[in-house]
């Protein structure tokens, strides 16, 4: 199809009179409209399109009902349809009132072509540069960034289920490509075993069933790719079926799962022969998620990161920025290409997962504040910190809080590739030192506490940083942050993302771009209607102001919350803990 672009600066006369006099306050897509214009230029869209073929439909107006599917949550069929029927959509999109609308079927063509043509993020950021445009987001201003776990649409399988999906997915599918070819080398067992789908099958259950059906499945896997491999020696008109997605899938999925034992069968690999989070195929429905864990919580799928603008009164807060990635990939990894695509922020407010002074460090030579609590390099609060050594960088020596010299200095890296220096006391220094139980818990013979210090300039700036972190006027500014949960508890409620809609990451990725897109739409609505921001929600009992304690209750409560956190970090018994917290009801009932 070839880009005929249809002009849509204005609406048509008699529909911008009907709609007014239909919807005299106005709908969302009526405020948008007059806020916004146009949001969709055909053009930024022309590279997907061919120079030859019939017309194509306007872009532009896909892409915004795209948008709006996800502000209303409606399927193809129902957007199509509100297209042809709805006046206001009508004079959003700057259509006549007798226009028949498109088949609903164009609206994932129009999807698979921007997937395949890279443009999965130009939807929002057309509608970026529409609110700079209307001054809705000013330069310089102030951004603030987090992440949440978004699920594969592809059904979650246990280990066993997914070899024998993946299976059977390659035998489906060169069924259909190279039937006869495929005849030719399967027997009847095998055939029997893998013409079902996975949840129709009887999985065995005891340990020498499973291994036996382990076997049985691996080998299969096994003669299958020797069988495409020595066809496409043999013949090179069988080279496509090396390149069959499926048969690709299997051969990453066998490699993966499955190692040859000393007498060729198919075993599982187990513990650290598998590959890591990050390569890990999960579904063979789609490859590209991979396997995540945060708080407790485990998934398959992606990792979405938003960020919005902030801190300015006079402007809605609006997502200037979706990016998607592995469930697996840390946030600070993309930390770098988030302060790339955000338009000259003055300020970025992050938490502790996308922060660390090389990161500070970096955004600072661009002129950006990075903002966020660095990670405690002392978890557990019981062990003396870096501030308790006197450390030389220019000499390479310390002094440890007993004062006494480590026994080795030594330069490294750590895993993101920064310099980094070790520093080791022996442990004929620490063992006798009355000061041991405070400052190591190693169970080394040969070495006691442990050291890894940043080299000075980095280590000086995270001294600096971490002494910000404990003034008011930084812990105020912080609080910023905290908002953008509220952005992403309104983008997943609101438009339904925490499951995928699409597979792959490239379609999942323009989903997000999509519900982003539509928040940003929702919140310019709110604006233009004058609603004001939503404040923390909290419950009548909250709100109850109760009697101050005098000092000499509150120290006492104090004292015994002390207690209780000791035990709880010590692993003391439970008794101990129970009669602190009878304490605590007793200081509160006299209060």
């Amino acid at each position: 199809m070839v880009l005929d672009s249809v002009a849509a600066e204005r609406v048509p006369e008699l529909t911008d009179r009907v709609v007014r006099a239909a919807f005299p306050k106005g709908t969302l897509a009526v405020r948008v409209r007059e806020v916004l214009g146009p949001v969709f230029d055909d053009e930024r869209f022309r590279s997907a399109f061919s120079t030859t073929g019939r017309p194509a439909i306007a872009p532009g107006r896909l892409a915004l009902v795209c948008v709006l599917q996800y502000v209303e949550a409606l399927s193809d069929r129902a957007a199509a349809e509100a297209v042809r029927a709805r006046m206001d959509w009508k004079y959003l999109l700057g259509l006549e009132l007798d226009d028949p609308g498109f088949h609903y079927s164009a609206l994932s063509e129009f999807r698979s072509r921007l997937c395949r043509h890279g443009l999965e993020s130009a939807v929002l950021e057309a509608v970026v540069d529409r609110c700079r445009a209307a001054d809705l987001i000013a330069e310089g201003g102030e951004v603030r960034v987090d992440s949440t776990r978004i699920v594969s649409a592809a059904k979650v399988l246990n280990r066993m289920e997914f070899v024998a999906e993946t299976l059977r997915l390659a035998l489906e599918t060169i069924a259909v490509a190279a039937p006869d070819w495929l005849a030719e080398r399967i027997d009847a067992d095998q055939q029997a075993r893998y013409d079902r789908p996975i949840d129709q099958w009887k999985l065995p259950a005891g340990p020498s069933d499973v291994g036996r059906w382990v076997a049985t499945v691996g080998a299969d896997g096994y003669g299958l790719l020797e069988a495409v491999d020595t066809a496409a020696a043999v013949d090179d008109r069988f080279d496509w079926l090396l390149r069959l997605p499926a048969v690709v899938v299997l051969r990453r999925v066998w490699g993966q799962q499955f190692r040859p034992d000393a007498e060729g069968k198919a075993v599982w690999r187990r513990g650290k022969e598998l590959p890591a989070g990050c390569e890990l195929i999960e579904t063979p429905h789609d490859p590209d998620a991979r396997p995540g864990f945060k708080r407790g919580t485990g998934w398959t799928g992606w990792k979405l990161h938003l960020a919005e603008t902030c801190g300015d009164t006079e402007r809605p807060n609006l997502i200037c920025h979706a990016d998607t990635t592995d469930a697996a990939a840390a946030d600070i990894a993309r930390l770098d290409a988030i302060l790339e695509s955000l338009p000259a922020p003055a300020a970025v407010y992050g938490d502790t997962g996308y922060m660390s002074i090389h990161k500070v460090l970096g955004a600072a030579a661009r002129g950006i504040d990075l903002v966020g609590l660095m990670r405690s390099a002392n978890q557990s609060g019981r062990l003396f910190d870096q501030a308790a050594f006197s450390i030389d960088w220019k000499h390479r020596t310390a002094r440890c809080p007993g004062g006494h010299p480590p026994a080795l200095w030594t330069r490294a890296t750590n895993r993101a590739g920064h310099p980094v220096s070790t520093i080791k006391w022996s442990a004929d220094t620490c063992n006798p030192c009355p000061l041991r139980a405070e400052c190591t818990n190693a169970k080394s013979h040969k070495w006691g506490r442990q050291l890894t210090v940043l080299p000075y300039r980095e280590h000086q700036a995270l001294v600096e940083h971490r002494a910000q972190e404990s003034t008011p006027e930084w812990r105020a500014r912080y609080r910023r942050r905290a908002g953008v949960e509220g952005t992403i508890s309104q983008t997943l409620h609101r438009t339904r993302i925490r499951r995928s809609r699409y597979r792959g990451r490239r379609k999942t990725h323009l989903g997000h771009c999509l519900a982003a897109a539509a928040i940003d739409l929702i919140r310019i609505d709110a604006w233009a209607q004058g609603c004001h921001r939503a404040t923390t929600r909290t419950t009548h009992l909250a709100r109850v102001r109760l009697k101050s304690p005098t000092p000499a209750l509150t120290d006492s409560i104090m004292k015994t919350w002390k207690v209780l956190r000791d035990c709880r970090l010590r692993g003391n018994g439970v008794g101990v803990a129970m009669l602190g917290i009878a304490r605590l009801h007793n200081l509160a009932r006299t209060a």
